[in-house]
């Protein structure tokens, strides 16, 4: 709250023209909005700078509510959903021709909160709509069949798992989500790819909850508002304050936790400075 206040410190920068400019220094804080905001501002144009010149696809994945725990128990194993999701567009595209081995470009963010602040971790990722091979430079995708992605998902999600989540939990998803666990992309294929980039890195430097959201604090009770994501209706929720700092620093990666991914094409070892996204 008392971020940039230069009473805390300052830098002071002069210029031989005698004019001069105090930068108070900042807190830095993983829920600090101020902070969080430059801080996304940096990252997203760093994963603009890398995109290719071709359309590219929103698509997120999300795990079954029973896995969640898992997840918050051993939070090493977000890795694995970061991989699962990758694996799974990757499988998909290699199964469309094997000999070509193709590579489309994924960047992946993980988002590990709802609209109600509860932990429900779940992976954001930015398709390309193009990919190369062997003996092929450029191939076009016009379609991705998400049902089948569903499936895919949870089968490759659930073997990751094997050995940390029960055979009988395992085995009562795969007959309750006969479809699959949920995998959401918007129809339209020419996104405005600048302002999804925007949005999938909009938290992972900035606190889950924007300060307009706390409505009041009174008698140990925070109330905050949200729009369901189920129907979009809102919600007017109060929590004793000591459950909402909880529900807002689970979300607080540990240090060096990668937030932001690079898959196939955007693999440090193709990215080519030519083909970025202007």
């Amino acid at each position: 709250m008392d971020c940039g206040n230069s009473a805390n410190g300052f830098m002071m920068y002069e210029c031989d023209c005698g004019n001069s400019k105090i930068v108070p220094f900042r807190c830095k804080s993983r829920v600090c909005n101020s902070c969080g905001f430059q801080y996304q501002k940096f990252r997203a144009e760093k994963v603009k700078s890398k995109l290719i010149k071709c359309d590219h696809r929103h698509v997120v994945f999300t795990i079954a509510e029973e896995l969640r725990i898992y997840f918050r128990q051993d939070r090493n194993l977000l890795n694995v959903l970061f991989q699962s999701a990758a694996d799974t567009i990757s499988q998909w595209l290699l199964s469309r021709n094997k000999s070509q081995q193709l590579k489309c470009g994924m960047i992946l963010t993980l988002h590990t909160f709802g609209r109600d602040l509860k932990w429900n971790p779940h992976i954001h990722m930015l398709v390309s709509m193009c990919a190369t091979g062997n003996g092929v430079p450029y191939k076009k995708l016009d379609f991705i069949p998400y049902e089948m992605l569903r499936k895919r998902f949870m089968t490759t999600l659930l073997h990751n798992l094997k050995g940390i989540v029960p055979k009988s939990l395992v085995d009562k998803l795969y007959i309750a989500k006969d479809k699959g666990f949920y995998v959401y992309a918007k129809s339209k294929k020419n996104i405005d790819v600048k302002n999804v980039v925007n949005y999938i890195v909009r938290y992972i430097g900035r606190p889950v909850i924007a300060q307009k959201r706390i409505l009041k604090y009174e008698n140990g009770m925070v109330t905050f508002c949200y729009n369901r994501h189920e129907d979009d209706k809102y919600v007017e929720e109060a929590i004793p304050v000591f459950e909402f700092i909880k529900r807002v620093i689970v979300h607080i990666p540990e240090k060096y936790f990668n937030m932001v991914r690079y898959y196939g094409l955007y693999g440090q070892h193709f990215i080519t400075p030519v083909l970025a996204y202007r």
